[in-house]
């Protein structure tokens, strides 16, 4: 398989994202930097990755019944199962999103909805499970904001540890392609149906769960 997005080479530790070497991405980019990258091809200049960052946070919404769905579970579901239903229900909160011949802009719209929404679906069904209220996104970078969201508790002040925020940027850069592996596979397949981005990746979540992938 080729693909135009990544170059990996286990044998000899090479990964590339469009080119660029993994290690220099992990060293100087932030995680919304190298989205932008898997997105357009290219580093976002400063302009590009502040309207970029912004489209972001005005699509970090999440719909109020999206936690109600999430209360439903029980509380010791497994993370995985919840958030691959959660993921597929999307595509009735954006049921534009079925369409298989939607413009660029609308394709766009939604990419930037899973990648700014992931982080507050995931806070709120760890918090569920703990029995915890919920918290709302916040004006502050990508992983900072995530960290909050997980475990800033009611009426108090969170401070991010910057350790922690750059240890999970790198992480998040690190697992943002994987180029043909089970997951991503599975993601293209169902798409390759015309379904919606939400349902195939809710598919790829199911496929990452499996013990002899992410799961392992």
């Amino acid at each position: 398989t080729k693909s135009a997005i990544t170059y990996l080479d286990g044998e000899k530790g090479i990964l590339q994202y469009r080119g660029y070497s993994i290690e220099e991405l992990a060293e100087k980019a932030s995680f919304v930097e190298v989205s932008y990258l898997l997105f357009y091809g290219e580093l976002p200049t400063a302009s590009q990755l502040d309207a970029f960052e912004s489209k972001l946070k005005e699509n970090s919404k999440v719909d109020a019944n999206v936690e109600q769905i999430i209360a439903g579970f029980p509380s010791t579901a497994h993370p995985m199962a919840v958030l691959s239903a959660v993921v597929s229900s999307l595509t009735a909160f954006y049921p534009e999103s079925l369409n298989p011949n939607a413009s660029e802009e609308e394709v766009e719209k939604n990419m930037l909805r899973l990648l700014a929404q992931l982080p507050v679906i995931a806070s709120w069904i760890y918090r569920k499970s703990k029995g915890l209220e919920v918290n709302q996104p916040t004006d502050k970078d990508y992983c900072s904001n995530f960290l909050e969201l997980m475990f800033k508790t009611k009426d108090e002040t969170y401070e991010v540890d910057s350790v922690v925020s750059q240890a999970l940027n790198v992480l998040l850069i690190l697992h943002a392609e994987h180029e043909q592996n089970c997951s991503t596979s599975t993601v293209r397949i169902v798409g390759s149906s015309h379904s919606s981005l939400f349902s195939s990746v809710s598919a790829g979540i199911s496929a990452l769960w499996g013990p002899l992938h992410g799961g392992a």
